[in-house]
């Protein structure tokens, strides 16, 4: 029983979804923070490229050669695998789009509280995924349908 519990956490789509999780979650902290440092003179936004992190997942899991093996993330100057498993960003510093705002600040709030939508809805979906998945494994481990 170990073996296949084991094998349904490396199997298909649960490492992928598990990965994506930890990155919108740890990429929510990141935004909160961005909004929370809205008014702080001279705070810089800072930012990690989802859809860098969604290309290299991708790219991970073409990579897996059988459907056991595990999901190996290339570490990027914005997140890293550490030895645990555990995904770790380092936010960079956003770059100012045009001209910084007269306290040296670079933020605007429209398009922060939009990248937090974005990334909560990103979120939701992949829980959801993830959720169904175990739900079906609870069914199957109590051997019934309802």
């Amino acid at each position: 029983m170990a073996s296949f519990l084991t094998g349904f956490a490396t199997f298909g789509s649960t490492p992928l979804l598990e990965k994506f999780v930890a990155f919108t979650e740890a990429r929510h902290r990141v935004l909160v923070e961005n909004v929370a440092n809205i008014d702080t003179p001279g705070y810089r936004t800072r930012q990690v490229d989802a859809s860098a992190f969604q290309t290299e997942l991708k790219r991970a899991a073409t990579d897996r050669r059988r459907p056991d093996a595990q999901l190996k993330l290339r570490d990027s100057s914005t997140w890293r695998v550490d030895d645990h498993g555990a995904l770790r960003l380092t936010p960079k510093l956003e770059p100012a789009e045009n001209t910084l705002l007269h306290d040296g600040t670079n933020t605007r709030l429209e398009r922060q509280m939009s990248l937090l939508a974005e990334n909560g809805m990103a979120h939701q979906a992949a829980v959801t995924m993830l959720k169904n998945k175990y739900d079906g494994l609870m069914t199957a481990i109590r051997g019934r349908t309802t």
